[in-house]
């Protein structure tokens, strides 16, 4: 314990004794008035407010804490989706930290508030009247009596001296006790004001963290798609009309049907461009939509599959493009293992949900943990704070649910 530690501590349970009484007449006098205007309506916000008074309390205590505590204890309240009071007022009272808070400030005012004034009465009045006993002792006392404390008569100078000497002893215990219990009073504060703190902070840090990585894979991968688009696929299209019409003129012979083979190479080549391009990010996603992609993806499969999916709003890019890749899976794995003769992809948008379903006629028995690449896709979802479910009893029908809170662009 060091010497300047002793008064912040006192400062500390001090203030907190005041904030905890003026709290608690605070609360006595909304209560008393919010139920006696009750009956004309005008004190229901009065007792409402009542739930907000651990706010002021909490900011306060926040305050308080820097004298104990160097770590800072940082508020836990969401910020506003919009501006105004009624936004305000949800968001408060719709958020644990507000409850938190409130539970707090009852702790404050009615228990801990008289602990903390009678820790420092006591810490600050005993030690003083017993060093001051030899001072009263020969003034008041005139060299003949005085009570120490009220309770403890003196009545000599050795008397005097050996309670001026216990008075030394009761400062330094004082003084440690002080310094205890403000320590002990701001780490029941930080329990109960901030909870988990450091495990929340971590999983809301890991969750950002996530989505920034999805937002920058899917920027990339936008990226090396033009890139191929816009330079290799051309390059290979100006090469393959180049071989074709170097084709036309030549003359009959081996060259002739070295061109022709090159030029066939190059439409191979070129085709297979277009499916890697496809694969890492569809144009048609990009330029025209989720509508648009997932018609496309339904006639390139094999199977017949049947679309009722009419959402004609864009949205963020990882959300489109983790839509587009479960349908991509999932009619990929229809096509290959189902067994079915017709499929369909349906869904819609509405309540600030994208749903969107696969479903087959085929002989189902699929799993998602069964290693068809649907459980990477699941991971895939919840980072965009979507869920995937699958349900594929044995004799079918298999479907799969995509569901994806997000907000329109437009």
């Amino acid at each position: 314990m060091r010497f300047p530690d002793v008064p912040k501590a006192g400062l500390y349970l001090l203030a907190n004794a005041v904030t905890g009484l003026l709290t608690l007449l605070v609360s006595v006098l909304l209560f008393a008035a919010g139920g006696v205007l009750a009956v004309v309506v005008v004190g229901l916000p009065l007792l409402a407010g009542l739930a907000l008074i651990g706010l002021p309390v909490a900011a306060i205590e926040r305050r308080l804490q820097r004298l104990i505590d160097t770590r800072p204890l940082p508020p836990r309240h969401r910020v506003p989706p919009e501006p105004g009071l009624s936004s305000w007022l949800r968001t408060r009272y719709t958020e644990p930290g507000t409850w938190r808070e409130l539970g707090f400030a009852g702790l404050l005012m009615t228990v801990l508030w008289p602990v903390d004034l009678l820790a420092v009465t006591l810490g600050v009045t005993v030690p003083a009247a017993l060093l001051a006993t030899p001072v009263l002792f020969g003034t008041i006392g005139d060299g003949e009596q005085v009570n120490v404390l009220k309770a403890y008569p003196v009545t000599s100078w050795a008397e005097a001296l050996l309670a001026c000497s216990a008075g030394l002893f009761a400062a330094v215990a004082c003084a440690c006790g002080l310094v205890l219990l403000a320590r002990l009073r701001a780490v029941l504060a930080r329990a109960v004001l901030s909870p988990r703190r450091d495990l929340d902070q971590r999983v809301i840090e890991l969750t950002r963290s996530r989505v920034r990585l999805v937002d920058a894979f899917e920027a990339e991968r936008t990226r090396i798609e033009r890139d191929l688009h816009d330079g290799a696929q051309q390059r290979l299209v100006a090469l393959s009309v180049m071989l074709g019409v170097a084709r036309l003129d030549a003359a009959g012979g081996p060259l002739a049907e070295q061109l022709a083979r090159a030029h066939d190479q190059a439409g191979l080549a070129l085709v297979e461009l277009r499916e890697l391009i496809r694969g890492i990010h569809p144009p048609v996603l990009t330029d025209f939509g989720l509508e648009a992609a997932l018609t496309d993806l339904a006639d390139r499969c094999p199977v017949p599959i049947e679309v009722d999916f009419d959402v004609s709003q864009r949205f963020a890019a990882a959300v489109e493009s983790a839509a587009y890749f479960v349908v991509s899976e999932a009619l990929a794995n229809l096509a290959r293992h189902s067994g079915a003769g017709r499929g369909t992809i349906s869904g819609g948008y509405a309540g600030r949900t994208l749903t969107v379903e696969i479903a087959d006629d085929g002989s189902g028995g699929a799993d998602i943990e069964a290693g068809t690449g649907l459980l990477g896709l699941a991971d895939r979802v919840s980072v965009v704070g979507g869920r995937l479910s699958m349900s594929s009893p044995l004799g079918g029908p298999t479907r799969v649910i995509v569901e994806i809170p997000c907000q329109a662009c437009g």
